[in-house]
């Protein structure tokens, strides 16, 4: 049985001295290296969205996009690569700091050719040089992984994005449900046109109406001018109706016709208005069990799920916790301007091991809480400030099954609640997630609240 073939060792160069880039391609190039050339931060994103670069080298100082800002930009899109910049003398400061953010070495200019070689080899001996962890869809949307399940979520938005049909996005709280939405409008032929946002959880149903069809003056009390609705704003572009599992009867009807021929009628008008758009829905509720109990439409939800898109719970993707940890911690801290934080193994292995109810937001939110908490920059358990942190799992006795992740996600939800006094509202920030999903696991997990509460 004959070896894989070992992955191409593509290298990106990045410099606006042409001069600087034939010497790099050269010496690179002679040496076995496939080696791809830009001349600026932005030309480089480009090629990055469509190239498996294994290493990048780039100078430090370029006008438009340099070399920290490509960086930060590399790090917002989950783009992890080993870097070695190029910097003259006046800069060195500059490299050091930007190593402390995450590349991997520096040559100053002029450098020695061998030096040069000397320094890649390095990287390739140590890192195995990077590889892009998704297709460019992921990278551009902040949909960061490396599992089987984000691979097949990336292929699935690439293949949808191009086709202008509906799409229902569908996932429990905190997974990246918008973040998909905003992916599939960017790789659309409408990403030069709006993509509208309406939150159908938090706004209120009889607002709903008049927000998504508008209003003429005088057709209600309050309708002081004409209003433009935001079906209407999304013309030649992408409406995302976010939880559409919790409109009304009315709505759904009206939505459904507006589907089947594109047009909408604002409030108090008689006027129909022509709108081009596509529609990406989505809910964290079981939708097919609301069209058997009758609370949602069949006909609708047929006509808005041309194309289903499952997103999985981190749970089920463990493996990219690690990634997201690191993906977050970067992000926030160049953000706020900080060194970077490390994290332990063992805190690592608490990160990886903890249910998440509330996905990859409550991820998110634990980490930011825990670089601002941690001292001497390294982050511990106790920092997170999640319920159960610093405790760890417990591990079964002998004998002894271990805890099913629904069992862990329970007693997740359980400390969550004694920490809040067993007030819902309180417990859901805890999580990550909204009282309404906070709900629903209750229910699901038959956790039974206290008649009397703790008083403070």
């Amino acid at each position: 049985m004959k070896n894989a073939p070992e992955p191409r060792k593509i290298i990106l160069a990045v410099d606006d001295d042409p001069h600087i880039l034939e010497v790099l391609e050269v010496r690179l190039v002679s040496a076995g290296y496939d080696v791809v050339t830009a001349q600026d931060g932005a030309e480089a994103l480009e090629i990055l969205s469509s190239r498996p670069v294994r290493l990048l080298i780039s100078d430090i100082r370029m006008p438009g996009m340099d070399g920290m800002r490509l960086q930060e930009e590399m790090v917002r899109r989950g783009l992890r690569l080993p870097i070695i910049f190029l910097t003259a003398h006046g800069s060195i400061p500059g490299a050091v700091e930007a190593i402390k953010h995450g590349a991997v070495d520096y040559l100053t200019k002029p450098f020695d050719g061998q030096e040069l070689l000397s320094r890649v080899a390095e990287v390739f001996a140590k890192f195995g040089g990077g590889e892009n962890p998704l297709p460019s869809a992921m990278a551009e949307s902040g949909l960061v992984g490396k599992s089987t399940a984000m691979r097949d979520l990336a292929a699935l938005i690439e293949r949808v994005a191009s086709r202008d049909v509906n799409v229902l996005v569908l996932g429990e709280s905190g997974t990246g449900k918008e973040l998909v939405a905003n992916c599939i409008h960017r790789r659309s032929l409408r990403k030069t046109g709006p993509l509208v946002t309406v939150d159908c959880g938090s706004t209120p149903a009889g607002l709903l109406e008049s927000e998504l069809f508008g209003h003429v003056k005088g057709s209600f009390t309050h309708a002081v001018k004409d209003k433009k609705g935001l079906i209407e704003q999304a013309d030649k572009g992408t409406l995302f109706l976010d939880e559409i599992g919790n409109i009304s009867n009315e709505m759904q009807l009206r939505l459904l016709r507006f589907l089947e021929n594109h047009r909408i009628r604002r409030i108090g008008d008689v006027r129909e208005i022509q709108v081009d758009c596509r529609v990406i829905a989505a809910t964290n509720a079981d939708i097919f069990e609301q069209v058997s109990q009758g609370v949602f439409r069949e006909d609708l939800l047929y006509r808005l799920k041309v194309v289903t898109i499952n997103v999985p719970a981190l749970r089920e993707r463990r493996e990219d916790i690690p990634v997201l940890a690191e993906h977050f911690i970067r992000q926030f801290c160049a953000a706020q301007g900080m060194p970077i934080v490390t994290v332990p193994a063992e805190t690592m292995a608490y990160l990886t091991a903890y249910p998440w109810p509330g996905n990859v937001r409550q991820l998110r939110n634990a980490l930011e809480a825990g670089v601002v908490l941690c001292t001497d920059g390294v982050l511990a358990s106790e920092d997170l400030q999640l319920p159960l942190a610093g405790k760890g799992p417990r591990r079964p006795a002998e004998g002894e099954e271990p805890l099913s992740l629904d069992a862990s996600e329970k007693a997740a939800i359980v400390r969550a609640l004694e920490q809040a006094n067993w007030v819902q509202k309180a417990a859901a920030p805890l999580l990550g997630v909204s009282r309404r999903a906070l709900n629903y696991k209750i229910q699901k997990y038959g956790i039974e609240i206290p008649k009397k509460r703790t008083k403070k």
